[in-house]
C-alpha cells in the first residue's frame, strides 16, 4: 500500500494548509511539502481541545476506552501504509517499525482496559459521623479528574510509541483530557497518517472533532506558543535537554504555571561487580556491544557508560565489546542533524585529555559507525562533559580502582533513567551497598540485563531524577504514566446526583 501525503495539518477535524511550506529530509524515497505550523494553528487547536473537554472530560471510561481501542484499529488497518512512509522518512528498517507499530497499538489497548478497571481513579470515601464529638464529620469523597487540554511534544527518535498517536497522547485520552500534538519535523508523513488513523476513530466513535489536533513544523514560535497557551494545562515532551529544559522554563514563567513532563536524557550507567565480571566478562562485553548498536544507539536508554574494577577482567570486556563493534556495519540515523550531533559528541571525545580511545570509527553523512573510550573513575570525576548523553552507539568504560571508587562513581551520577548491575551471589554484599544510592538516581533499576527496551506493564517507571527527566515523581510509560493528566478533587457533603459518575 502506497501512501502520498498531503501536507496539512489536523485542526480539530479539519485539514488546514498554510501559506509556508517545509519540506521532509526522508532517508530514501521522495521527499514531501509539508504546511507550517503557525501559533494562530496553536490557538485554534486549543480552543478547540477546550471546547471538546466539555464533553469528553466528562465521558464515561467506557466512552474513551472505546474510542482508545478504536485508535488502535484504525493504526492497524494502515499498517503497510505505516511502514512505507515510517521507513522512507527515518530510515529505520521495516521489522522494527512493525515492532513499534505493536507496541503502540497495544499501549492504546492496555490504556483502555485499565481505565475501564478504574483504578487509576483512586477512589477514596469517608462516610459521614453526624454523632462525633465535638465536632460532626461530613461526609468527603475524593477522585482523581482530567485536567484539560494537554500539549504533546512528538519524540524523533520513536515515530510511533513516542509521537503522534504515542505513549503520552495515549495516557491523556485515557485520562480524558483533548490533545494538542506538535509533529516532530523528522517523520511529518508518519504523523499525518496517524493522524488520519485518529480522525477516523473520531468519526466512528462519535468523539467531539477537537479532542485531537496535528500541528507540523514551525518554529520555535509554534513550540513556545503551545506551552504557553491559557487552555493548555499540561505538557508532555520527549527530547533533549536543552530543547526540554527551555520549554520547561516557560511554563514555570507563565501566570498559571502547569506541569511539564519532559523526558530529556540519560546515559544509563551500569555497574559490573567483581564476580560476574570475572565470570561473564566476554559474554557481557558482547552483550554490552549489542545494546549500544540497537537502533544506531538512538535509544534513550542506551547504556552509554560502563563501570568496571580495573584489571584483567575488566581488559576481557573491554575486548569482547570492542571485538563485536568491529564486525558492526554503519547504520542510517534518523535524521542529519541527529547525525551530526552524533559526530560532533565523537570529537569531544577525541579531543579530551581524560577519555582514551579504544576503538574509533569516522562516520559521514547520515551513517554512524561505533566508538568506544574509557576513562580512569578518577579523570572521570573531575570531567563533568564525559557523563553527557551522547545520542548514537558510543560507549565509556570507566574504571574503578576499588568498591569505595564505584560507590563514589554512583553517587556522582545525576538523574538517569536506568541504571543496571551486573552481578553474581558472591557480589551480594557489594550490591547492597551500592543499591541505596542507585535507587535515589534512577526510575528503573536492572539486575544481569540491558535497559534498552521498555515494557509497557503497569509496574514500569520511565523517568527518573533530573535531568532524565522533570518530574521524578512520573512515568511516561506504563499506565501509571495516566495519573500525570488527572488532578485529585474531593467531594465534601455533595447530593448524589451532583457526583461524578464514578463516585456515585
Amino acid at each position: 500500500m502506497t501512501f502520498t501525503p498531503h501536507g496539512k495539518h489536523l485542526i480539530a477535524g479539519e485539514w488546514v494548509s498554510g501559506t509556508d511550506t517545509f519540506m521532509s529530509e526522508p532517508a530514501h524515497g521522495s521527499a514531501h511539502s509539508f504546511s507550517v505550523g503557525t501559533v494562530d494553528l496553536v490557538d485554534r487547536a486549543a480552543q478547540g481541545a477546550e471546547e471538546a473537554f466539555w464533553q469528553y472530560g466528562y465521558s464515561s471510561r467506557e466512552t474513551r476506552a472505546a474510542f482508545l481501542d478504536a485508535i488502535a484499529d484504525e493504526i492497524e488497518a494502515r499498517a503497510d501504509a505505516i511502514t512505507q512512509i515510517g521507513s522512507q522518512e527515518t530510515g529505520l528498517p521495516e521489522a522494527r517499525l512493525q515492532g513499534e507499530r505493536g507496541r503502540t497499538t497495544g499501549q492504546l489497548h492496555l490504556f483502555a482496559d485499565h481505565i475501564r478497571k478504574g483504578d487509576y481513579l483512586d477512589k477514596r470515601i469517608d462516610e459521614a459521623q453526624p454523632e462525633r464529638k465535638p465536632a460532626a464529620r461530613p461526609e468527603i469523597r475524593m477522585i482523581e479528574r482530567p485536567i484539560g487540554p494537554v500539549a504533546v511534544f512528538g519524540a524523533s527518535n520513536f515515530p510511533l510509541a513516542f509521537s503522534t498517536a504515542g505513549g503520552d497522547t495515549a495516557a491523556a485520552l485515557a485520562a480524558g483530557c483533548p490533545v494538542v500534538v506538535k509533529g516532530h519535523s523528522a517523520h511529518p508523513g508518519t504523523g499525518e497518517i496517524i493522524a488520519e488513523a485518529v480522525l477516523a476513530a473520531i468519526e466512528k466513535t462519535g468523539m467531539p472533532c477537537g479532542v485531537f489536533s496535528l500541528i507540523q513544523g514551525g518554529k520555535r514560535d509554534v513550540g513556545q506558543g503551545l506551552v504557553q497557551h491559557p487552555l493548555i494545562k499540561a505538557v508532555g515532551f520527549t527530547g533533549s535537554l536543552a530543547g526540554g529544559r527551555a520549554l520547561f522554563d516557560l511554563c514555570a514563567a507563565r501566570p498559571e504555571p502547569i506541569p511539564f513532563f519532559g523526558e530529556l536524557g540519560s546515559v544509563n550507567p551500569m555497574f559490573v561487580l567483581a564476580e560476574s565480571i570475572k565470570e561473564r566478562a566476554e559474554k557481557m562485553g558482547r552483550g554490552w556491544a549489542g545494546s549500544l548498536l540497537m537502533g544506531a544507539g538512538q535509544f534513550c536508554t542506551n547504556p552509554g557508560i560502563a563501570v568496571v574494577l580495573d584489571g584483567a577482567d575488566a581488559d576481557r570486556f573491554v575486548s569482547a565489546a570492542k571485538a563485536s563493534l568491529e564486525e558492526a556495519a554503519p547504520q542510517t540515523m534518523l535524521t542529519d542533524g541527529i547525525a551530526k550531533a552524533y559526530r560532533d559528541g565523537c570529537e569531544r571525545f577525541m579531543k579530551s585529555d581524560a577519555a582514551k580511545p579504544v576503538y574509533t570509527t569516522e562516520s559521514s553523512g547520515r551513517s554512524a559507525s561505533p566508538n568506544i573510550f574509557e576513562v580512569s573513575a578518577e579523570e572521570f570525576l573531575k570531567s563533568h562533559d564525559l557523563g553527557e548523553e551522547v545520542f548514537g552507539p558510543l560507549g565509556l568504560v570507566v574504571r574503578a580502582s576499588s568498591m569505595d571508587e564505584m560507590l563514589k562513581l554512583a553517587k556522582g551520577f545525576e538523574g538517569q533513567l536506568t541504571i543496571t548491575l551486573h552481578m553474581d551471589n558472591g557480589d551480594l554484599s557489594d550490591a547492597q551497598m551500592l543499591a541505596p544510592v542507585l535507587e535515589r538516581k534512577a526510575g528503573r533499576l536492572l539486575v544481569n540485563g540491558f535497559p534498552t527496551g521498555v515494557e509497557v506493564v503497569d509496574s514500569m517507571v520511565h523517568g527518573g531524577p533530573y535531568p532524565a527527566s522533570t518530574n521524578f515523581g512520573a512515568t511516561s510509560v506504563g499506565t501509571l504514566s495516566i495519573r500525570r493528566f488527572v488532578r485529585p478533587v474531593s467531594y465534601q457533603n455533595f447530593p448524589i446526583e451532583l457526583l461524578p459518575e464514578d463516585l456515585r
